[in-house]
């Protein structure tokens, strides 16, 4: 039936106008296990397995949250940065002698760029469609050898680096009021003590001298004999300005 222009009624619901049908994915049956719909069959599933790999890292980062360091001193040259571990195998590359100091080019851009070249190259290089490891030697001998090669390197960045002083140097400390122009600081700011303990006192190759719990005659007896990775014999001053100044930093607390 119709009734002004454009208007069309049916008697009943079932029966779509203008003999539309619904938009439904074409059926498949007839090649099971070959192919699917991609909406939505194929495109639930890969949301689905997208949902599960988010929550898993939100989780993560719940509960293990990024490790957040002090803030960055530009004045402070004896702080040791460290990259993610996804680049450590970089790291320990340019700690090698034949790609650091002057060769750093090779290190830094060469041999990462004929790497990653040969991973360009490889599917042009192996063309069959042999899909078996044992079959496929090319491709199979380059992706364990740079395997191998990531993990050996990562794995020397590791183990060789000083975790320890890393996680000293990067301590975030609470600052302390004192006094720049006092006659403490201006003996530790003349003295070899600001390049480890930093220009506040917050730490860096040394430790932080802020809430030490140390007395002053035990940091003058510190400064002769050392302790730790601290030297004997650091202190070149006269006994007088080391009293001054151990008494500065035992005073030195929030």
């Amino acid at each position: 039936m119709h009734r002004g222009k454009g208007m069309k009624f049916v008697g009943d619901s079932r029966i779509k106008a203008n003999n539309k049908m619904p938009n439904v994915p074409k059926d498949y049956s007839e090649y099971p296990g070959k192919t699917e719909a991609f909406w939505p069959n194929f495109l639930l599933k890969e949301w689905l397995i997208g949902a599960v790999f988010l929550i898993g890292y939100l989780i993560l980062t719940v509960a293990h949250p990024s490790p957040l360091e002090r803030q960055a001193d530009p004045t402070d040259t004896m702080y040791m940065p460290v990259p993610d571990w996804y680049f450590l195998s970089m790291y320990q590359l340019l700690k090698y002698q034949f790609a650091s100091g002057p060769f750093n080019i090779i290190g830094a851009i060469i041999m990462p760029g004929l790497a990653m070249g040969a991973l360009m190259l490889v599917p042009f290089m192996d063309t069959t469609k042999e899909r078996r490891p044992f079959k496929r030697p090319l491709p199979t001998a380059f992706m364990l050898l740079s395997f191998a090669a990531l993990f050996y390197l990562t794995w020397e960045s590791y183990v060789n680096h000083d975790w320890d002083k890393q996680k000293i140097q990067g301590a975030i400390v609470e600052e302390v009021e004192f006094d720049t122009e006092s006659e403490g600081y201006q003996i530790y700011a003349g003295a070899s003590c600001i390049g480890c303990h930093g220009d506040a006192f917050q730490g860096g190759l040394g430790k932080p001298l802020i809430n030490t719990g140390l007395t002053a005659d035990e940091i003058v007896t510190i400064s002769h004999d050392g302790v730790g990775d601290m030297p004997p014999g650091q202190w070149d001053g006269s006994d007088e300005d080391l009293q001054i100044l151990a008494e500065f930093i035992e005073g030195l607390k929030n």
